[in-house]
């Protein structure tokens, strides 16, 4: 199914309309296009369901991933980045139980911050299945040479002269199994030392994912992965500033307009700040709307909204608000 608001207007009338007669404005509604068929409701409900079932379909996606992995989402701090990201994030954060929200500077266009700051680097893979039990040590070792030759070949011929990491790691899994897992491989050769610091590695991550190791059955690797990469600063932690009330200290709101609040079903009279106005430290309660260039954020009435130092908005949830 598709909507989308569609103005009425009446099939056949010209628009070159004789002056005598004046036609009236009619309400804009909402087409539904069925097979064989049209609907028109009102836009209100239509809309609503609409963006309702976006974010449970998102909600349910994240609470999978979470029982997959053992996990309890309240535990967590959700980070919004994307262009819409900011104005969906409070609403799963409402149907998942999380209390406390990030939206970083620049997160409508996060993707492209995030590739314009990745580590410089190249990464040369080889495929080579190989039991631990029939391991050949010296065909592994030449292999990984000449993937060596490989990845500081590239970099030489862009001109990078910095600092690079070296990480070596093995896809690997129990003979028998149809998929593999990354395991960081030793630094220098392969020898007995470093076969059975591998092994370990292995059932380290293995267990780490499944809780448990398979006794008794040989393991295995399929393929090497080796790349060089640039360094690149560790990020400085911040300590979160749960703020102090609005007592006059931030500018007036830009704007105020009705927006409609989902878990509340209805239209509520909402602040529109501008996030480069916003001071830092003050917290400012939902219903709020933040925008910026790139997105806007929607702080509904169950949380609250920090400017924090590095200049991320903390979203968090009143303390009076149950999950």
């Amino acid at each position: 199914m598709r909507t989308w608001c569609w103005p009425s207007w009446t099939p056949g009338v010209s628009r070159a309309v004789p002056s005598r007669w004046t036609p009236k404005p009619r309400r804009p509604r909402c087409a539904g296009m069925w097979p064989g068929r049209w609907t028109a409701t009102p836009c209100r409900p239509r809309t609503y369901a609409v963006a309702e079932m976006v974010d449970e379909n998102m909600s349910n996606a994240a609470r999978m991933h979470a029982v997959e992995s053992g996990r309890d989402l309240s535990e967590f701090t959700m980070i919004a980045y994307g262009g819409a990201a900011p104005l969906h994030a409070a609403r799963l954060c409402e149907k998942l139980g999380m209390d406390r929200l990030l939206v970083p500077p620049g997160a409508g266009v996060g993707s492209a911050i995030g590739f314009l700051r990745a580590p410089f680097g190249y990464e040369s893979l080889r495929s080579a299945v190989m039991r631990l039990s029939r391991f050949d040590a010296e065909v592994v070792n030449r292999m990984i040479a000449d993937m060596n030759d490989e990845v500081s070949g590239f970099l030489r011929e862009t001109g990078h002269r910095g600092q690079t990491l070296r990480e070596l790691r093995a896809y690997m899994r129990y003979a028998g199994q149809g998929w593999e897992i990354p395991v960081d491989a030793p630094a220098g050769l392969m020898d007995d030392a470093a076969l059975e610091a591998l092994r370990r590695n292995f059932v380290q991550a293995y267990t780490q994912l499944f809780g448990h190791e398979v006794e008794g059955l040989d393991v295995e690797v399929v393929s090497w992965a080796l790349s060089l990469r640039s360094e690149v600063a560790a990020p400085e932690r911040m300590r979160a500033d749960p703020g102090t009330a609005d007592a006059g200290q931030s500018r007036p709101p830009i704007d105020r307009r009705r927006v409609f609040d989902a878990r509340a079903g209805k239209f509520l009279d909402c602040a529109i700040h501008d996030r480069a106005s916003l001071p830092v430290g003050v917290r400012l309660e939902g219903p709020l709307i933040v925008t910026e260039k790139e997105t806007s954020t929607y702080v509904s009435p169950a949380y609250g909204l920090v400017l924090q130092q590095d200049g991320c908005l903390l979203v968090q949830r009143n303390e009076n608000e149950g999950a």
